[in-house]
């Protein structure tokens, strides 16, 4: 792989569950988000929101994952629904290594499946299931500088044909959902200050969108982190190259952002 080859980093918003039957421009775009990238990856290795640990856990099942239907109350067709990716142990190895010499602690985890935050976008992605994956947790515990360095840690994986994806939302508040449509102005303001410190890659304000991002506490309520701290660790896998682009942004339910970003290259 030559160095413009070089595999990005994404992240991308994963939405409600629902986005895996149904046919809209967000879905659409993720259909073709692979014709976006340099190459077909060899593996894929994802970061869930939906997979919380206070320990870095590096998925390692030596074989086929289970699909986890981790919500309730949706269509019969979505608990048929099949995401059978295999793991690549040998990756998990790889990532273990690189994660123990940057002094990040870590753990194989041999039984868990797919959440939907990880196989909802798969499926769109690579409907076939024929990419193998490695999937990660996260700990919304950590600061944004230490989910920065965990992303940080596994930067050199992008040079090895492997595609980094964070799923999780810029915007992810269950309680302020409009059913009613019409994009709501707090959600527009939060993600145009986010874009614009992405794209200077300014660390030290994003480090504290907390305190200096507008709406931040509704866009990212103390309940909901796990959706927003993806972004930290698919920044830091393209720490050396610092460079940040807006693939897609749309928005369901008057609030929920459907983003994508793209790092790295």
């Amino acid at each position: 792989m030559t160095p413009s080859s070089k595999m990005p980093s994404l992240f991308i918003a994963h939405g409600a569950p629902l986005l895996a039957i149904q046919q809209n421009e967000y879905t659409d775009f993720l259909n073709g988000l692979p014709r976006m990238l340099p190459s077909r990856p060899k593996a894929i290795v994802l970061f869930s929101a939906h997979w919380e640990q206070p320990v870095q856990q590096i998925s390692r099942v030596n074989g086929t994952y289970e699909t986890i239907y981790d919500f309730g109350g949706f269509p019969p067709e979505m608990y048929e629904m099949q995401y059978p990716a295999v793991d690549v142990p040998v990756m998990a190895e790889r990532i273990h290594t690189l994660l123990k010499e940057q002094g990040v602690d870590a753990a194989f985890d041999e039984q868990r499946g797919l959440d939907h935050g990880a196989w909802v976008v798969l499926r769109l992605m690579y409907p076939e299931a024929d990419i193998p994956v490695v999937a990660m947790s996260v700990n919304p515990g950590l600061t944004p500088e230490q989910q920065y360095a965990v992303g940080r840690a596994l930067e050199a994986l992008r040079s090895e044909e492997m595609l980094m994806i964070a799923s999780g939302g810029t915007v992810h508040n269950l309680r302020r959902i409009n059913w009613q449509g019409g994009t709501e102005s707090w959600a527009v303001e939060f993600d145009d200050w986010l874009a614009n410190r992405l794209q200077q890659w300014d660390l030290e304000q994003l480090f504290r969108y907390e305190e200096l991002a507008p709406h931040a506490s509704d866009a990212v309520p103390p309940y909901g982190r796990e959706h927003f701290i993806p972004l930290f660790y698919a920044m830091g896998a393209a720490d050396s190259a610092r460079q940040a682009s807006l693939l897609h942004r749309s928005y369901q339910y008057g609030s929920l952002s459907h983003s994508v970003w793209r790092f790295g290259v």
